[in-house]
């Protein structure tokens, strides 16, 4: 049993259909890429797997169990965490109130309740710790770290939600080259913890270097499902480029 089974999802706005019974799945502890062109509908298909979008036909089943019907909020608390590009932090804020923003822990004083700062930044630094990221200080302002430090807080951020999939849109793209390294590795750690992962991205070589599987959507359809260790660039960028009669011509190609 998959952690995540996606199947027949189909989805229109107005006369535009944008996903034309997609199948998708992801284990646990497994890096799935997502790839395609701008337009292919990842984002669309992610947002119903969170709950942003319905879908108008279809399956989305969280450890076998579907989970259509249910809020984003309730979605999350199953287990379902979504990172998007922009990383939702609050730039003058520090690493503890970014990861605990609206879930602060507090305590009881005289009868009263305060935001309990110690606990706070105690367990943001475990949270940092146990993913190995490279912090300068928990008490900065995180619109003052560079942009893969604020991929770590917003990563650490997830992990308090206790996911079983994180969903990461496009974590490396506004990244420098030597930082992008440092978010492939937290990737990773993710799955050594037995976290499913969806990777969107369309930096290709990160998707190849970070990932186990990789899906790529062709107008709408999952053009192709290629074992990242069995596949190369060209093979990837035909079913992007191509879909699937692509893909076929490739691997005949590859054969002959």
């Amino acid at each position: 049993m998959s952690l995540l089974a996606v199947t027949g999802i189909r989805k229109s706005f107005g006369p535009v259909d944008v996903l034309h019974g997609v199948d998708f799945k992801v284990d646990a502890g497994e890096v799935v890429g997502l790839v395609g062109d701008n337009g292919a509908g990842k984002s669309t298909l992610m947002k119903i797997v969170t709950g942003m979008y319905s879908a108008d036909a279809g399956d989305v089943a969280l450890e076998g169990e579907s989970i259509l019907g249910k809020t984003p909020g309730e979605r999350r608390a199953l287990g379902v965490e979504m990172i998007y590009q922009d990383l939702a932090l609050a730039r003058q804020q520090d690493v503890a109130a970014n990861i605990f923003l609206g879930r602060e822990p507090v305590r009881t004083l005289m009868g009263m309740k305060f935001v309990d700062r110690l606990t706070m930044k105690r367990q943001a630094q475990a949270m940092i710790d146990r993913l190995g990221a490279k912090l300068p200080a928990i008490n900065r302002p995180v619109g003052s770290f560079s942009g893969g430090q604020q991929q770590s807080v917003a990563i650490a951020r997830a992990l308090t939600f206790n996911p079983k999939i994180v969903i990461m849109d496009e974590p490396t793209a506004a990244l420098a080259v030597r930082e992008v390294q440092g978010v492939l590795d937290l990737i990773r750690q993710l799955r050594e913890e037995g976290i499913g992962v969806i990777l969107i991205s369309h930096r290709l070589n990160d998707v190849l270097s970070a990932t186990d599987r990789i899906v790529v959507l062709h107008h709408g359809r999952a053009a192709a499902n290629l074992t990242t260790a069995e596949t190369n660039m060209a093979e990837v960028v035909s079913a992007i480029v191509g879909g699937s009669d692509m893909v076929e011509a490739a691997a005949h190609e590859a054969r002959a």
